[in-house]
């Protein structure tokens, strides 16, 4: 089954502002799982488990917070350029699993 994906369009629009990235541009990297760093976000899953993703788009390295709400439906939180740590992350996670 496909995997669908959802999100706050207000939000969406803030966060093209704030950071360059549309939601749309963070559904890329959930089509290829072997080429994305997945962690729990301990820290702000509360009544459900939230993630963060460090994952490679055309332009370069992204990090994506989101959320699986019911089976198959992916949500989008926010997506961001990746930070320094995660970059480092990200290249250990796959030079391990190569």
């Amino acid at each position: 089954m496909p995997i669908r994906f959802e999100w706050d369009p207000a939000k969406n629009d803030a966060n093209q502002r704030k950071h360059g990235l549309r939601f749309e541009d963070a559904k890329t990297i959930f089509l290829w799982e072997a080429d994305r760093f997945d962690e729990l976000d301990d820290g702000h899953s509360g009544k459900e488990a939230r993630f963060i993703s460090v994952g490679s788009i055309p332009v370069g390295l992204i990090t994506v917070v989101w959320t699986t709400p019911s089976d198959h439906v992916v949500r989008i939180i926010s997506v961001r350029w990746s930070s320094r740590r995660e970059r480092k992350l990200y290249r250990a996670y796959n030079d391990f699993y190569q």
